[in-house]
């Protein structure tokens, strides 16, 4: 599973960057642009929580493959588009159902303990990061040939084809067996006990009868089981962690914001500094998620309080990029933000898997990922009214929203430290 969410974000990272300079090539005003990208973000945001829930349903098998597949449709049709609509036209697929990561991290929440997840999904993160960091320069270097632009987009459909065989070849009657004999043998991380193997292997074994009854139900069975487990999601006590999340990815939004700009007004600096450290700040992150192993075991598993001194500290190095008074300041809060961003991301996605429950991760990971969008979407609004006031007016409000998010953690810890599932209204 590190392998294809290599690849997927590798293909997409070649890409996306070069896609505004392809469809203004097409004759697009900046603001059919601009229209496009956003009706990207509104199906992203709509189909997330729909497509997770589906997968808690058929199956993460099914509704992998689908997702793989048709996301490697868009991009073909995205390699074939000559005019506008059709380029628009190809970012349906893909804003509808590009949720592979989403889907991959659910099947990584099934396979692993509650103590594991956190380091698994570091490691993970990790390998999607490399891929998005080597994407963009093999993407620049391919849009200098001839048709460089089509040539990029029908390698990352083949991308997407040879994930979608990898997926296939997962041995997925054995792989919670193959998972527990890798645990055992592992002398670096902690084995299940025996009764935690017998648990997840009768779990699994009923989760899989029941995905493949449910793939043959008819379409709106599906859509109704679907709509009633996001009820469920609606209706539960799970609003503070979502809004944490929210909270916190504005928060990171806004300091990204206008970076290159703010470096150029405030310090004189050239985008291409800003850029350089932008990668450094994603090598970082790698490494961060690489690390996350040893901090569990520092703080005793304890998710909660990493997530609240992870954020602390962002809010801490937010605030100190705002008054920075030298580009030294800047570089040294990139530097520690790289790793508190990147531990607080995984750890806000395992407490909504420990809190909410395993059995409807796929939708829990989907509203997470709405609620994400719905950042992106919001952002950049209150960035330009920020901007308006001073070039540090929007990581200044960043630093005000991450204080309410570390203040309702702070109201909300019995909740968190207690490990109880939530009862779901559909439960």
């Amino acid at each position: 599973l590190f392998l294809p969410s290599f690849q997927d974000l590798f293909g997409v990272s070649m890409v996306v960057p070069l896609m505004n300079l392809h469809i203004k090539s097409l004759g697009a005003s900046h603001t059919v642009a601009g229209i496009i990208g956003s009706l990207y973000g509104i199906m992203q945001l709509f189909s997330s929580t729909f497509v997770g829930c589906w997968s808690d349903i058929v199956g993460r098998r099914y509704s992998l493959l689908a997702c793989i597949l048709l996301s490697a449709l868009g991009y073909f049709l995205l390699g074939t588009s000559t005019t506008v609509f059709l380029f628009a036209i190809s970012r349906v697929p893909v804003g509808i159902f590009k949720h592979t990561l989403s889907i991959s991290k659910a099947l990584l929440s099934d396979l692993v303990s509650e103590r594991d997840r956190p380091l698994v999904m570091g490691r993970f993160n990790a390998a999607s990061s490399v891929g998005f960091i080597l994407g963009p320069v093999v993407g620049g270097y391919l849009t200098e040939l001839e048709d460089g632009f089509y040539q990029t987009s029908f390698i990352c459909a083949c991308i997407f084809l040879l994930n979608a065989g990898l997926v296939w070849m997962l041995p997925w009657s054995e792989e919670n067996t193959g998972n527990r004999e890798h645990q055992r043998g592992n002398k670096g991380t902690d084995s299940f006990s025996a009764k935690a193997n017998r648990d997840l292997h009768l779990k699994s074994a009923s989760n899989g009868a029941m995905a493949r009854d449910s793939l043959f139900q008819s379409p709106w069975i599906q859509v109704a089981t679907v709509l009633k487990r996001i009820k469920g999601i609606a209706c539960s006590d799970l609003w503070d962690i979502f809004l944490v999340r929210l909270l916190m990815s504005v928060a990171i939004l806004l300091y990204y914001s206008n970076f290159s700009l703010a470096l150029e007004e405030r310090f004189g600096v050239k985008p291409l500094f800003a850029g350089y450290l932008m990668s450094y700040s994603s090598a970082l992150g790698v490494l961060a998620g690489c690390l996350l192993g040893p901090i569990t075991r520092l703080y005793q598993h304890n998710t909660y309080r990493i997530l609240l001194h992870s954020s602390t500290l962002t809010c801490t190095l937010i605030l100190l990029y705002a008054s920075a008074l030298s580009i030294w300041m800047v570089i040294l809060s990139s530097t520690f933000l790289a790793f508190s961003t990147t531990i607080g991301r995984t750890c806000i996605i395992d407490l909504e898997l420990t809190i909410g429950g395993n059995e409807a991760s796929g939708t829990l990971l989907g509203v997470g990922q709405s609620v994400t969008s719905v950042g992106r979407i919001v952002a950049p609004l209150l960035s330009g009214i920020a901007q308006e006031f001073s070039p540090c007016g929007p990581p200044s409000l960043g630093v005000g929203l991450a204080l309410v998010a570390i203040l309702i953690m702070n109201a909300n810890k019995q909740k968190y430290c207690s490990h109880g599932n939530v009862k779901l209204k559909n439960q």
